[in-house]
């Protein structure tokens, strides 16, 4: 399959950086510390906002000490790029591409840093939105910040939050199945497997996206 675009918008977390053990670990702890049974954390995390998250499953809590609790947001523990995510934002032009992520800007930039990946020109972290995914804002944001409309974007996401935002901003999605099944990224316009499954070319009337679908999207 082939697309046209004029930029690529990226979501951090299963997508270019391989964080899950990380953030797994986090939350399991936080909610054996807080009694909170964990299958119903794991249930909601994965691409929101933290604040959100705990919101949702201890609206009885502060949110925002709650957030202090989960830990160092920066811990770099087991994180790896995945293959072929540097590869594919080098080859890319730097105003054609950007980062929306629900992680926090520290949190984010400290896991690029760590695994070697080079921070987009636009970067839109929960700090920077009023409502994190599945609202559109955070992919509204990055277009915008590029100067592209969201409809000439293509976005690769890898959980159903993200998708979704992406869809209601008006763009092309991409999910990608490395921490979710396919059939849970059913709303996206194709599955693929990995960031190494997308052949990108830059050329003067924008950007030509190619990908393998994922068996069983």
């Amino acid at each position: 399959m082939a697309h046209s675009c004029d930029a690529i918008l990226f979501d951090l977390d299963g997508v270019l950086v391989d964080s899950e053990a990380v953030v797994r670990r986090q939350w399991k702890r936080w909610a054996e510390d807080r009694g909170i049974p964990f299958e119903e954390v794991e249930a909601v995390q994965t691409g929101r906002p933290a604040v959100e998250v705990i919101e949702e499953v201890a609206p009885h809590l502060d949110p925002e000490t709650e957030i202090e609790r989960l830990g160092d947001e920066r811990a770099t523990d087991g994180l790896e790029a995945f293959d072929g995510a540097k590869a594919l934002l080098n080859r890319l032009p730097r105003d054609r591409w950007a980062i929306a992520t629900s992680g926090r800007h520290r949190t984010a930039t400290a896991r690029m840093a760590h695994v070697g990946l080079p921070e987009p020109e636009v970067f839109v972290t929960a700090d920077d939105v009023e409502r994190g995914k599945p609202a559109p804002e955070p992919y509204q944001q990055a277009a915008t910040g590029l100067g592209i409309d969201p409809g000439r974007c293509v976005v690769l996401e890898d959980a159903p939050a993200g998708v979704a935002s992406a869809r209601r901003a008006g763009a092309t999605v991409l999910g990608v199945a490395t921490s979710q099944p396919p059939d849970a990224l059913a709303a996206a316009t194709a599955v693929i497997p990995h960031v190494k499954a997308l052949d990108v070319r830059a050329g003067d009337a924008g950007l030509r996206v190619d990908w393998q679908h994922e068996e069983g999207a």
